[in-house]
């Protein structure tokens, strides 16, 4: 199975994001429009035309070939939400993609000829998400409480965030999401799942890939 190809993109330097805004889609557009917040709804559009630029790239072809379909396991497609896709000339793209944004950056995976089967995920955290009291009761398993203890105190909270990391990017590979109580999943020893360390994340990130 190849591995996937990572991309990580600062939001407010997406290349195009003026022009391309029209290629995202209504769904999408619709999304946007309702953030209460100009710099949220800035971000969404971003983080929205990098994972299109990304798609393309891969596939080595223009953008504008490329139309938004994204997937919700739960919602089904044609979505606003969920994972990413795109339609290539009428027919699904050959595209396994995952993405996540996070103070800023966008942290994009993708395999180009996937295994029908084949999911992933990817997850991007601040380190300071995870920096307040009560978070270990209601994210983590007895397991990974043990695990911390051995950490150096300084060190926990940036494990803390690895950990929640881990959860996120494995929970949108399943395509179970938050349905899933995180407290109830161990992701000290998952198969398929690793800490990001291919990329060279800014300080203060941290980042997990789910392959499955």
């Amino acid at each position: 199975m190849q591995n996937p190809v990572l991309d990580l993109w600062r939001l407010d330097e997406t290349p195009g994001a003026g022009n391309a805004i029209e290629l995202l889609g209504q769904l999408a557009l619709e999304r946007a429009l309702r953030y209460a917040n100009p710099a949220d709804r800035d971000e969404f559009v971003a983080g929205r035309i990098a994972a299109l630029h990304f798609a393309a790239t891969l596939l080595g072809v223009e953008s504008r070939r490329l139309v938004p379909e994204y997937h919700c396991p739960q919602c089904g497609p044609a979505q606003d939400h969920g994972r990413p896709g795109f339609m290539l000339d009428g027919g699904p793209a050959p595209l396994a993609l995952s993405a996540s944004r996070a103070s800023g950056w966008v942290l994009l995976a993708g395999v180009v000829h996937p295994p029908e089967e084949l999911r992933l995920g990817v997850d991007l955290e601040s380190t300071d998400k995870a920096a307040f009291e009560g978070f270990d009761d209601v994210a983590l398993t007895a397991n990974e409480k043990r695990f911390l203890l051995t950490i150096q105190d300084q060190q926990r909270n940036s494990q803390r965030a690895r950990l929640w990391a881990r959860k996120e990017a494995w929970l949108k590979m399943t395509g179970e999401g938050l349905r899933r109580n995180p407290a109830e999943l161990d992701v000290l020893d998952l198969p398929g799942l690793s800490d990001v360390t291919e990329k060279e994340l800014p300080e203060g990130l941290v980042a997990a890939l789910a392959l499955g």
